[in-house]
């Protein structure tokens, strides 16, 4: 389903560009106004041609794709990389434990807890 709508939407998209490049531009109509056309600025250019709502068309789609495909990544869920690295050994298994997969001996690797003794007193 993903794909597929991932293929439409590139498509689609391909279209909206050519299409917008096929017609003709509003700019050229711009400078003729000045020189006294009798067409307005940025009026109405009166009825809407095949192209116009062929493009109206292309756009909406392509936008209802796009939001298809925002909806469809959310279900989807995320899939890491780091699914797939083996998990190391904890800090409660110690190599000079004895070997291998053997628990660490009590008192290795725990951290002490409360104020540190002072190391210059003597008693």
């Amino acid at each position: 389903m993903y794909t597929a709508v991932v293929v439409l939407h590139i498509i689609v998209s391909l279209f909206l560009i050519f299409i917008i490049l096929i017609q003709s531009s509003k700019g050229a109509e711009m400078g003729a106004a000045f020189g006294g056309s009798n067409q307005t600025l940025f009026g109405s250019r009166g009825a809407a041609t095949f192209l116009n709502k062929l493009t109206t068309a292309a756009a909406v789609l392509f936008m209802l794709t796009s939001l298809s495909l925002a909806i469809i990544s959310v279900k989807r869920g995320s899939v890491s990389v780091m699914s797939s690295v083996p998990v190391r050994e904890s800090a409660e298994r110690s190599p000079r434990a004895g070997g291998k997969n053997q628990p660490a001996a009590p008192g290795q690797g725990e951290v002490q807890k409360g104020p540190a003794p002072p190391a210059d007193k003597k008693q």
